[in-house]
């Protein structure tokens, strides 16, 4: 027997703000994360901006001991599994603790963690690397601070495919669920990578944009003059339960998670092949899986980082899978407005399509101002769009060739 898989709660820790209302009022009105690195000094770097998350405070969700012993990342997803519990109404009384699990994603881990402590033992001797050092960087460790937080005794891993990570344990999660594994999942990923070394790495690769003078404008996907990504530090966490385990504890139901299809590009450590066949692939195995016509998908959350080969080979993709429809569905890229999360960033906007489902309401692809030839889909460029949206889905590719597309729709008995 196969189960149906209901999301009843929803955290998000991003650069637009350390709620689901803060930031998805921030999509809706356009508004830029991008800012100055203000985390350390960037003076030595070329690239000196990123999103940063501002106003979080890591005192809401644990006490000051815990605070110094986890690094950013597993703060952020404490916080967002903090609110996703909370909305669910799960917050100390799960009813199935041994049969509830948590998957966190996360591409890189503990980063600055890491680079204090590389710097603490080089500069200083082996004596005064932290003795929590591992335990702190370790990508696993914000599932299982969560599953410790709750007493959740089911499934519990972490994924790491770089900025497919958050996408695969939310599908992953929703395969437990699916196929009667788990009862429920706290699902999602997180990151906190902006740290000199990343943004060092990253703008030596070419990856990054450098308008240093114009952070707000620097993520601009599918735009003609765009230059590269730019880093965003967050976290997002979804509730996700069987149909028959929310019903029978009286959840309210946000909506549903109905498709999950996944595949690799096998053709380059970075880079994706020109036609986008890997995220084509992807794309029709989630379709497949939850019996999907490409005619009801009415928005895609692209991966869509704004980076120049990226972006027309995704846009292929959706142009092989939809063929004419691709024409009649919004295909935008959120990212233009909190960057881009890396391991965070499929959950993040996981929790963007699901209320794209709900609500109606398509956040825009923001500085869109020359239209690129090669990327011609109705992005939302600069304005959000209203309009009735029966399926959508969300994409994340990462470094390795890692394909990753969910399916969200709103819940309907």
């Amino acid at each position: 027997m196969l189960h149906r898989v209901v999301v009843t709660g929803a955290g998000l820790v991003t650069p637009l703000g350390s709620d689901v209302a803060t930031t998805w009022e921030g999509l809706l009105a356009g508004r830029s994360g991008a800012g100055p690195i203000t985390k350390f000094d960037p003076a030595r770097l070329g690239v000196r901006f990123a999103c940063e998350v501002k106003g979080f405070e890591p005192l809401q969700y644990m006490d000051r001991k815990e605070s110094r012993r986890y690094d950013l990342f597993a703060q952020f997803a404490l916080g967002a599994a903090h609110q996703a519990v909370t909305q669910a109404g799960l917050e100390g009384r799960f009813p199935d603790p041994d049969r509830t699990g948590v998957v966190i994603g996360s591409g890189i881990g503990g980063m600055q963690t890491y680079e204090d402590n590389c710097a603490a033992y080089i500069t200083k001797g082996p004596d005064r690397v932290s003795p929590f050092f591992v335990p702190m960087y370790i990508p696993d460790i914000a599932a299982g601070l969560v599953s410790i937080r709750y007493g959740l005794k089911g499934p519990n891993f972490a994924t790491v495919s770089a900025c497919a990570s958050g996408a695969h344990a939310i599908g992953e999660s929703y395969k437990m669920i699916r196929h009667g594994s788990a009862v429920a999942m706290v699902a999602g990923g997180a990151e906190a990578a902006i740290t000199g070394l990343t943004v060092a790495a990253f703008d030596n690769m070419r990856a990054l944009s450098r308008r240093n003078d114009a952070p707000t404008e620097a993520s601009r996907p599918f735009d003609k003059d765009r230059d590269g990504f730019v880093l965003g530090d967050g976290a997002g966490m979804v509730i996700l339960e069987s149909l028959e385990h929310a019903e029978a504890r009286g959840a309210t139901i946000l909506g549903e998670l109905i498709g999950y299809g996944m595949s690799c590009d096998a053709h380059h450590i970075t880079s994706p092949p020109d036609d986008g066949n890997g995220a084509a692939r992807a794309m029709r195995a989630c379709l497949d899986d939850g019996a999907i016509a490409v005619s009801d998908v009415g928005y895609i959350n692209a991966h869509g980082t704004s980076t120049a080969q990226g972006d027309v080979a995704e846009t292929r993709a959706v142009k092989s899978v939809f063929g004419k429809q691709a024409g009649q569905l919004i295909f935008g890229s959120t990212k233009s407005m909190t960057g881009h999360l890396l391991g965070g960033a499929g959950a993040l906007e996981l929790v963007v399509a699901l209320f794209v489902s709900t609500t109606g309401k398509i956040p825009p692809t923001i500085n869109h101002t020359t239209p690129d030839p090669d990327c011609d889909l109705d992005c939302a460029p600069n304005r959000a769009v209203q309009r009735t949206v029966k399926v959508a889905l969300s994409n994340s590719f990462g470094f390795g060739g890692h394909n990753v597309t969910l399916a969200v729709s709103g819940f309907k008995r």
